[in-house]
Formats: structure tokens, sequence, C-alpha cells
């Protein structure tokens, strides 16, 4: 049963407990419990409500800000995050990139060289890499291997690093995992029996992954690798042409596509290499461009970059000489 009063006006929670007081001594016990009842349940409301409306502002803010937290975290730049090696996108279910360039400090790049078919340049590549005393890396495919055994004993005698690049040089997209894992780990095995070295590195055949490719390569002891500049020494293009293209867009943590069949690639790469040492860049293989721990991957660039983590300052300690494995041509990551 509703009891209204006149004197239960909406003027305020307090008048309406005087008005509680006074009608509570003029009707009957049962009527006044249901009054008592009906009353605090109104106070309790009206009290909530002020105390919320005061808050309201400050949730509001709080769910925006949870909110582009989430959208964030989600689609933003994704991290390609090193605890055991392998690469993670941020959010779960991300896309993996592999390392398309690093983020240096020093002027230090990577010369590649693809070999898949063809062999009339490769030794005055070796040549000339000797002349300039610089180490690159070479990424080789299954046919070129079998083909070309002794080359390749050659390439790792020389002191260059040798890469997996695939066994047949399918389009990997299109593989399934055990495909993908056969292409790896045959020419991992067929590259460790000629050189003794388990290659580190991995290029995809025309540098088309996905995130099985890139964890694959990761489970196989490798990183995947792509390149920030491509010569287009496989257009036939002149040796001008190809100069012009890599010294316009070289960079700190460049990766340059070069190809060991390229008509005009031994021209080319003669000038590249005078003059980017002539600016003070080292050329280092591509392993010891990267960093093998505590980074992350750019998704939108493709960029590895360094975590840097804050620490506590410590107490001074005496001055060393610096460690042995520090040179010109670039610390090994």
């Amino acid at each position: 049963m509703a009891v209204s009063s006149p004197m239960l006006s909406e003027a305020s929670p307090r008048h309406d407990l005087v008005a509680l007081y006074i009608i509570s001594y003029s009707i009957p016990r049962p009527f006044a419990y249901v009054l008592v009842a009906t009353i605090a349940r109104r106070v309790i409301s009206v009290v909530f409500f002020r105390i919320l409306s005061k808050w309201r502002t400050f949730l509001d803010v709080a769910c925006v800000a949870f909110v582009l937290s989430f959208v964030l975290t989600l689609f933003g730049n994704a991290t390609a995050e090193v605890g055991m090696g392998v690469i993670s996108a941020v959010s779960t279910g991300g896309r993996l990139v592999p390392i398309y360039s690093v983020a240096r400090d020093d002027k230090t790049v990577s010369v590649t060289v693809d070999a898949t078919w063809g062999d009339d340049k490769t030794l005055a590549l070796l040549d000339l890499f000797d002349k300039h005393e610089i180490k690159v890396t070479f990424f080789l495919a299954g046919n070129w291997i079998k083909s070309y055994p002794e080359k390749v004993k050659a390439i790792a005698a020389r002191g260059h690093e040798v890469g997996n690049h695939s066994w047949t040089h399918p389009h990997m997209g299109g593989l399934s995992s055990a495909q993908i894992r056969e292409e790896l780990e045959r020419t991992q095995s067929a590259l460790c029996d000629l050189t003794g070295v388990r290659p580190t590195v991995f290029r995809p055949p025309f540098g088309e992954y996905t995130n099985s490719v890139i964890t694959i390569a990761e489970e196989c002891g490798c990183k995947t690798i792509q390149w920030s500049i491509d010569s287009l020494d496989w257009k036939d293009l002149t040796a001008d042409q190809i100069y012009d293209r890599v010294m316009k867009r070289v960079g700190p943590g460049s990766i340059i596509l070069f190809h060991n069949a390229g008509k005009h690639t031994p021209e080319a790469l003669d000038r590249i290499i005078r003059d980017l040492k002539a600016q003070g860049y080292a050329v280092v293989p591509v392993s010891e461009l990267i960093y093998s721990s505590d980074y992350y991957i750019d998704r939108n660039t493709g960029e590895q970059r360094p975590v840097k983590v804050r620490t506590r300052a410590e107490p001074s300690l005496p001055q060393q000489s610096p460690p042995t494995s520090d040179s010109s041509s670039g610390l090994r990551r």
C-alpha cells in the first residue's frame, strides 16, 4: 500500500526525515514502519545519486582512457619482443614482421647477396669484397647450393656469412607449416654440411612471409631478414642507376639487396662500397648488424629497435678497457 503526503516534498532528504518524525507519531505504528522504509530508501537513492554525479566526469574520463588504451594495444605498432628469441606481436594474433632495417646510432650497414641461379659474377664479387676488406651475407637457395657446392665453401672460407634462402625458392605464403619447415631444414642441413656452420638468418623468396614463416624460421634458429634498399640489379639496370638508387636511400642500419647474377652488380658495388667507406660507413654481415636480444620490431616500418631498460644509478666503477668484441666494423649484437 502506497503512502503519500504533501509533507513528503522533493525539496531534500533532510526535509523528508523531519516530516517522517512528525508523521510517525500521528499514524498507526504499522503504517509508520512502511513510511520509514519508503523514505529511507529514497534518502539512500538520492544521496547515492549525488555522490555518483560528482564522480561522473572522472568515471567518464577513466572509461575513455581504458578504451583508448585497449585500441592502441590492439591496433597500434606491434613489437617483435625477444624473450627467448621468438618474435611476437603486442596483441594476441597480431601480424608478425621480419627485419627490414636496424636502428643504429653508428654508421653501419649490411650488404646482402641472394644467389638462386647463375654463377657468372660470384668470384668477381668475392674478389671485390676482399679488395675492400668487407664481409657480407650471402643468402643461398637449395638449387644453387646443389649446383655450386665449391662456391658455397669458398664464400664461407673467405669469411662471409651464409644465410638460408629456402630449398626450392617457392612462394612461402602458400605452403603448409610442414612444408615451410622442410624448406628451411633442408637448406640448414645442406649449408651446415658444406660450411660447418648452421645459418642464423633467413630470407624468404620473393620477400613473401606469413606469421607461420617467421615463427618456424625462429624455431629453426633463424631470424627473418628482408631489406630496406632494393638495388634492382636483377632488372639489369646500369651500374650508374644501381649506384644512384642505393646511395640516395642509404642510412645507418640499412640492409641492401643485391644478386650474384646481376649483370652490372660488381661494377656498381665497387663504387658503392668505396663511397660508403669514404662517408664513414662500416659494412658488416647482417647478423652483426641486427640485435640478437632485447629488441622489438616496428610493425609499420620493419625497423628493429633496441629495448631501452631503465636501471638505478649505480656507483662509479674504475674505468676498464673496452671489450675486445668492439671494433670499427661494428659491435655484434
